[in-house]
């Protein structure tokens, strides 16, 4: 996925929304058919509806609250880095920059 931007203002401290946007579990309240839970080294995603689905395995792999945290995903379904046809980068960003703003949003809700 290309980098793209999720940009929001909000009346709370730093340490406050570091702490909201890293609460794991909560994530899986704002992605349709998602459910997270917490691994060692990071957290599960499982999507899915029953034993139809996936789990998309990420792994918290740099922590420096309330500044930055890096997470890495080490699944079978979503891994790595994924690289798109230049035709299908405006799409794909679009569409992450949508889906992370609605889960940023949910989290920093006041």
């Amino acid at each position: 996925m290309g980098a793209f931007e999720v940009v929001r203002e909000v009346p709370m401290e730093p340490a406050e929304v570091f702490a909201r946007l890293t609460d794991w579990e909560r994530h899986g309240e704002a992605v349709p058919l998602t459910r997270i839970r917490r691994t060692e080294s990071g957290f599960v995603a499982r999507t899915g509806v029953g034993p139809l689905g996936f789990d998309d395995v990420m792994d918290v792999v740099a922590w420096d609250p309330p500044r930055s945290c890096r997470i890495e995903k080490r699944g079978r379904v979503v891994k790595g880095t994924v690289g798109v046809p230049r035709f299908a980068a405006r799409l794909e960003e679009a569409a992450g920059r949508r889906l992370f703003g609605r889960v940023v949003d949910h989290l920093l809700r006041t």
